[in-house]
């Protein structure tokens, strides 16, 4: 084998919807205000009583089903989420009891808004270096736990929710290379800190960084997959804001792509946001199977990685 690719995906979403104008009614602000900044409407709170283990275990199962594997296929199980209160058992852990997997290699990766395509890079190397098969790789939040509900320049933003990805050996390899790096020096820009924690942000400077220096990162990731932007039928990255993901797709150049914009309905929601706009762009239909999409993630720790994949 020489490679992987996307078998099946699958999400999930908590059942209440919280709108812009209930916001209004909690903060100083209006849905004007947040249309106008992060072009939201809408997003989704998961219950008190729902864990990020739970959301990652409905997106996973639905991700595992659609692919006609079974349980015991199943060999490597990563969850990439910042959110996860409990640290042992893991979630991946968690996820794979839930689902009766006999024997996985389970592993958290916190990369925060990144955290998917960081997992899927490195499902992806398992694979290919023969220490996996198969693979459930699993992007889920419940960020608005750690939602300051009195600022609103940042609880406009976070929603809950989780997608999930199955992942499987193949002759031709369907996920390009990976390109990932980091702004260590600027990690400051995006915080989850303190007991309770609570998200903070530079926003400005994550906005300037974003729309300045990723889409000639983006670029690369074209080229080292082989596909010209113009060729991408899909541009999936990280669901941030409007504001973010409008400028950084035109300036990469993917004039003849669709362009992800789940955040205008399910808001930003971490390492949740690719596979969860993923999972409902091919699910649509919109998107031919075989075609290229490439995944952008980008967010805490001023970190970043994508790949080009070939549509399931």
């Amino acid at each position: 084998m020489s490679g992987s690719r996307v078998l099946a995906l699958g999400h999930y979403q908590p059942a209440r919807v919280l709108t812009n104008d209930e916001l209004a009614a909690m903060v100083d602000t209006s849905d004007e205000w947040i249309r106008t900044r992060v072009g939201i409407r809408t997003r989704r709170v998961a219950e008190p009583t729902e864990t990020v283990a739970d959301m990652a275990g409905q997106a996973a199962a639905k991700a595992l089903a659609n692919s006609g594997l079974t349980p015991a296929d199943i060999d490597l199980v990563l969850v990439a989420t910042c959110t996860a209160v409990d640290r042992s058992p893991n979630t991946a852990a968690r996820v794979a009891a839930a689902l009766g997997l006999p024997s996985p290699a389970v592993m958290d990766i916190n990369v925060v808004c990144a955290g998917f395509t960081h997992a899927l890079a490195t499902a992806d190397h398992a694979i290919r270096a023969g220490s996996a098969t198969n693979a459930l790789v699993v992007g889920v939040e419940k960020f608005t736990d750690v939602a300051d509900w009195t600022d609103r320049t940042t609880c406009v933003l976070v929603g809950d929710g989780a997608g999930a990805a199955v992942v499987t050996a193949s002759a031709e390899p369907e996920i390009g290379p990976v390109v990932w790096g980091s702004v260590p020096e600027m990690g400051h820009a995006v915080r989850i800190e303190g007991t309770p924690s609570r998200f903070a942000q530079e926003g400005q400077s994550v906005y300037r960084w974003a729309t300045t220096q990723l889409p000639p990162i983006a670029r690369t990731v074209c080229e080292r997959a082989g596909v010209a932007p113009e060729e991408l039928a899909a541009v999936v990255l990280h669901q941030a804001n409007l504001r973010i993901i409008e400028p950084v797709a035109r300036k990469l150049g993917a004039a003849n792509a669709i362009v992800a914009s789940d955040v205008t309905e399910s808001g930003n929601t971490s390492a949740a946001s690719i596979p969860l706009a993923l999972s409902k762009l091919v699910a649509s239909g919109r998107v031919a199977p075989g075609a290229p999409i490439l995944l952008f993630g980008f967010g805490g720790n001023l970190s970043y990685a994508g790949q080009v994949i070939r549509c399931p």
